[in-house]
């Protein structure tokens, strides 16, 4: 039995060896569980409640946009959409969103968006199908919501713009996230549904309008399905933003310029505030509200006339005789000229074997500085150019405003182009040239501008060499600073400025007006947009109305009014008028006189 014996004893030594071994290995599990229950009990319990909650965000109504009156530019308005869950549907997706089209019909370009859309999220997250349903829809969806599995109605809010084409361009407009917006924003990746500021106030403001995002504490399971709701902070409402600008005025001059591709701003001469502003051909914002289909978008974007373009700060044209109003102050300052300085216009100058032309062929004789603002004489400004040199021009024109964004509170303006000896250099490989100088003379050549810069300048000149910032926000006035510009030279320019709208002979003689004694000073432009050839001088040129539309000249004109207290500054561009006098002289006026008239039954109410 000694074998037995020793079988035995071999397995108590076994069973003593494993029993320690599992001891051992329980008090490890022991200590483990130990650890990480009491010691790590914190940590945990936050990481289990981070996979346990989920947070949803909100999002706040948008701020309204308002005129100076209180009259709504941009509002909001309740409306009802129809969303889709996918994994609802039962794997019958498309069936069910061709059931849904066969009460309330859906492009093409619906279909794919949504298709991606889905593919896009999580199965149980809603998707927007269709928005802004009417009534009727709503209750044809309802009577079928046997065949439209996994479709519901929400409600929400949508963007209005009352003003529809009117305000188009500084208001701006809303639109729905793309991908591109998915990729810089994880903030919107939780809120796919949400419309951001695209162009204009809209965009500039985005920030203060969007408000202040909510959120709900919702309880998930294991899949991340909602199973409860924890907590709920609502959302904070955007911003109301009043602008300065006058939705009558912006009634009056979009009126006048509807037919025309251009634009027209007016400024406060003392504040800076816009009143008005136009570009033309506008487009109906509301129409962003729903997905644009590619072939409204292309029809847009290839229009001739540019409507989703805001010409008065993004358009750059010559400002041609506009700009003789800053030779004219750059040769007063630097001693070349003086109020009785005569230049006599022949017709043509030349400088060396090349000759170059005043509008007027046969000359305007001897002419001083007011004269020449008066008729608009080139030789003129041809001559003091030459005399006065590039560099002071310069100088002068980036006081008041050229060749550098006038700081308005727009996205999308453009600076324009001030050339210089420097800039030629370094784009072209080429020195500066005396020609340069004299295109210079009377705003054409390498110069570039916008119509708010054009404006901006006619508001300084106007205001007694003040310097502004251009605002739309009332909110958003800056402190005028001092150009240092001698006031006897702004006496000099604004008595040729008078005399070119009240004096006869004067290039918008016809466009004058007078408010109860309130008149209107300005200046003309008329700037070629083609090169005009030696035998088309000789044979004599065409009128502009006999020239294809693309080949007539810009047209301009800037004015401010009254003469004795300033108080407003305009500018209006049209593309292709033909004649600054003919075209945007009258447009001006008409708009200047409405102005002065409203302010005046203002000031009654006021009473």
């Amino acid at each position: 039995m000694t074998w037995q014996a020793d079988g035995i004893k071999k397995m108590t030594r076994r069973t003593f060896v494993v029993g320690g071994a599992q001891l051992a290995l329980a008090f490890v599990l022991f200590g483990r569980m130990f650890y990480l229950q009491v010691m790590e009990a914190e940590k945990y319990q936050t990481l289990a409640d981070k996979n346990r909650i989920s947070l949803k965000l909100l999002p706040p109504p948008r701020g309204a946009i308002l005129d100076r009156n209180g009259v709504p530019f941009a509002s909001n308005r309740k409306t009802f959409r129809a969303v889709v869950v996918a994994e609802e549907t039962g794997g019958k997706l498309r069936k069910t969103l061709q059931n849904f089209g066969k009460l309330v019909p859906l492009e093409d370009e619906e279909y794919e968006r949504i298709l991606k859309e889905v593919k896009r999220k999580k199965s149980f997250v809603p998707v927007r199908i269709k928005d802004d349903l009417s009534f009727d829809e709503m209750a044809a969806i309802q009577l079928n919501i046997p065949d439209l599995a996994g479709v519901s109605i929400e409600d929400g809010l949508m963007r209005v713009y009352p003003q529809k084409e009117l305000a188009a361009h500084p208001v701006g407009y809303v639109s729905f996230i793309t991908d591109q917006d998915l990729e810089q924003s994880n903030l919107l990746s939780k809120m796919p549904d949400v419309r951001i500021g695209r162009t204009g106030i809209e965009q500039y403001y985005q920030e203060a309008l969007y408000g202040k995002t909510g959120n709900k504490k919702i309880e998930i399971n294991a899949v991340g399905r909602e199973v409860r709701e924890l907590e709920n902070q609502d959302a904070v409402a955007g911003e109301d933003l009043v602008l300065a600008l006058d939705s009558r005025l912006q009634k009056i001059g979009y009126d006048a310029l509807k037919n025309e591709s251009g634009s027209a701003v007016l400024l406060d001469v003392h504040t800076g505030e816009v009143k008005m502003m136009i570009s033309t051909p506008a487009f109906d914002p509301n129409m962003f509200n729903y997905p644009v289909d590619s072939k409204t978008w292309n029809k847009l974007n290839k229009n001739e006339r540019h409507p989703l373009l805001n010409k008065a700060i993004s358009g750059l044209y010559s400002p041609g005789s506009v700009f003789k109003i800053v030779v004219a102050l750059a040769g007063l300052e630097a001693g070349v000229i003086n109020e009785q300085t005569k230049i006599d216009c022949e017709g043509r100058l030349f400088v060396g074997d090349h000759p170059f032309h005043c509008w007027k062929k046969t000359g305007h004789g001897p002419l001083t500085l007011q004269q020449a603002l008066q008729h608009s004489c080139d030789i003129y400004f041809y001559e003091v150019a030459r005399q006065t040199g590039v560099d002071k021009i310069i100088e002068v024109a980036d006081r008041l405003g050229f060749g550098t964004k006038t700081g308005i509170d727009l996205a999308g303006e453009k600076d324009g182009l001030l050339p210089s000896r420097a800039w030629k250099e370094g784009r072209f490989g080429d020195a500066w040239r005396l020609g340069d100088t004299m295109n210079l003379g009377i705003g054409q050549g390498f110069l570039l501008a916008t119509p708010l810069q054009m404006a901006l300048m006619m508001a300084q000149i106007a205001n007694g060499g003040k310097k502004l910032t251009p605002v739309l926000s009332v909110n958003a006035q800056k402190e005028p600073s001092n150009l240092k510009i001698s006031p006897r030279h702004l006496r000099i320019i604004r008595e040729g400025l008078t005399a070119v709208v009240n004096k006869p002979g004067g290039t918008a003689y016809h466009a004058r007006i007078n408010v109860d004694g309130q008149k209107m000073a300005g200046k003309t432009a008329s700037t070629q947009i083609r090169r005009i050839s030696l035998a088309e001088r000789e044979e004599g040129l065409k009128k502009q109305h006999e020239l294809p539309w693309k080949d007539r000249d810009h047209a301009f004109f800037v004015a401010y009014a009254p003469l004795d207290k300033p108080r407003y500054a305009i500018s209006v561009a049209v593309e292709h008028g033909g004649g600054g006098g003919s075209i945007s002289a009258p447009i001006a006026a008409m708009i200047m006189q409405r102005a002065l008239e409203l302010d005046k039954e203002d000031r009654k109410k006021l009473k």
